[in-house]
């Protein structure tokens, strides 16, 4: 789907941006556009785009946080379990 179509982006080239190879992922809307060589015009997508990067970032996360099963360790997701 087309979320600039000032710059021709679309979610997979956001999507894809957020999968950088050096580990290091935009935080802003502007760094997307920079990590894909094109800068703002009217700004309409900044929402958009925004709400790509909340999405890809939050599977991210939740790839990369360890499943706690509620074992002995004090940490404060097992200290939160019911």
């Amino acid at each position: 789907m087309i979320v600039c179509s000032c710059n021709r982006l679309s979610d997979r080239d956001v999507s894809g941006c957020m999968r950088a190879a050096d580990g290091t992922c935009p935080q802003t809307p502007a760094q997307v556009y920079r990590c894909l060589g094109c800068s703002p015009q009217c700004g309409r997508c900044a929402v958009t785009i925004r709400a790509i990067m909340d999405k890809a970032l939050a599977a991210a996360a939740a790839e990369a946080a360890p499943a706690c099963g509620g074992c002995a360790a004090s940490c404060s997701a097992a200290t939160n379990l019911p």
